[in-house]
């Protein structure tokens, strides 16, 4: 079950239908994307902060805050540019940023309504900023392609780690979950 970032990437871009011309408005707007990245990033950590749960994850250590705003900016800002043209350095930085989110404990509950937040936060700046509505639309893209990335490191670390301690095969692990699944 190990994850080809490239591929999924490329199945990602087709499922959501993101284009190059999606492509060609986020780079043509990366300067405001790096304009506004470090309001966005403090808007994300103020509404994380708020839930308990994750306040801890975040302020596990004194400088985890801080290392996670400064990868947030990072982050957003990469939506714009594409990296390498949303190419296998795109994918695998994404896919990087899934295994920490794993590694840390930001479990699926909290990941999908942050990035919820970090879209309805776009569309509001894009509004006052009087941003075409086709950026709002491809931002959305790239926002969900990169949250299937982080939800798919869950699927990948988890099954990974039942084979490793059960010996099974991929065949009947992927069996067993669609009997477990149809006696819910």
């Amino acid at each position: 079950m190990t994850l080809n970032a490239y591929d999924f990437l490329q199945k990602m871009q087709d499922r959501i239908h993101f284009t190059e011309t999606d492509k060609s408005l986020l780079k043509s707007h990366a300067d405001w994307g790096k304009e506004i990245a470090p309001e966005v990033a403090e808007q994300f950590y103020a509404y994380l902060g708020s839930d308990p749960e994750m306040n801890a994850i975040l302020n596990h250590t004194p400088d985890r805050i801080h290392r996670l705003r400064e990868t947030f900016v990072q982050w957003f800002y990469e939506m714009f540019t594409g990296m390498d043209d949303w190419g296998n350095a795109y994918a695998e930085r994404r896919w990087r940023i899934g295994l920490v989110h794993v590694r840390i404990g930001i479990g699926p509950q909290h990941v999908v309504p942050a990035m919820a937040t970090v879209i309805r936060d776009i569309d509001k700046r894009l509004k006052a900023n009087d941003k075409p509505a086709e950026l709002q639309e491809a931002l959305s893209r790239i926002c969900m392609i990169d949250l299937a990335f982080i939800e798919q490191a869950y699927i990948e670390v988890s099954s990974a780690a039942v084979l490793q301690e059960t010996g099974w095969t991929e065949r009947l692990f992927k069996r067993l979950i669609a009997a477990g699944a149809s006696s819910v």
